[in-house]
């Protein structure tokens, strides 16, 4: 089960990537947004069956970011299908996307100060300042992107079949 997750978190940050170039660039990629979403779903699915760390407090953080996420892949898809990326609902669509992949990196992040050693042995607790700067410059960067993507991506209303092409 851990090596889907794994493979699925790769899937999803690479689609992230390519996602939010899209948007900010003004343009929307509908497989790509929907295998984003998917991925990002299916992270949170396969992670819930993960056992926790030793000494993790309850309730489990990984699990509470799992149901956020699942939350927001939700909104998005509202938007997507129900708002029709419509008026509000295309800023909704854009916050939404990028939330999802800001949350997937803030968690990549995180693997990486616990499983990388250099990285490690700068901030062991998670609590040093390298690891905060690293999150701190992770946030800047996100909401930078999705200021860019809120004011380039202007999007065009979708509507039925046609819709999930467009």
């Amino acid at each position: 089960m851990l090596t889907v997750h794994v493979v699925v978190c790769l899937i999803a940050l690479l689609a992230g990537a390519v996602v939010l170039a899209a948007l900010c660039s003004g343009r929307r990629q509908p497989i790509r947004d929907a295998v984003l979403l998917l991925s990002t779903a299916l992270i949170s699915l396969t992670g819930f069956p993960l056992a926790s760390p030793p000494g993790t407090p309850a309730p489990d953080p990984a699990r509470i970011l799992g149901v956020i996420e699942l939350v927001i892949v939700a909104i998005a898809v509202l938007a997507l299908r129900v708002g029709h990326l419509a008026s509000a609902w295309r800023g909704i669509y854009v916050v939404a996307m990028v939330l999802a992949v800001y949350f997937n990196v803030f968690v990549a992040v995180v693997q990486a100060f616990l499983k990388i050693g250099f990285l490690h042995a700068l901030a062991p607790t998670g609590k040093e300042p390298p690891f905060l700067i690293a999150q701190l410059v992770t946030l800047a960067l996100f909401v930078l992107i999705g200021v860019t993507a809120l004011r380039r991506y202007r999007g065009h209303p979708v509507s039925g079949i046609a819709g999930a092409r467009a």
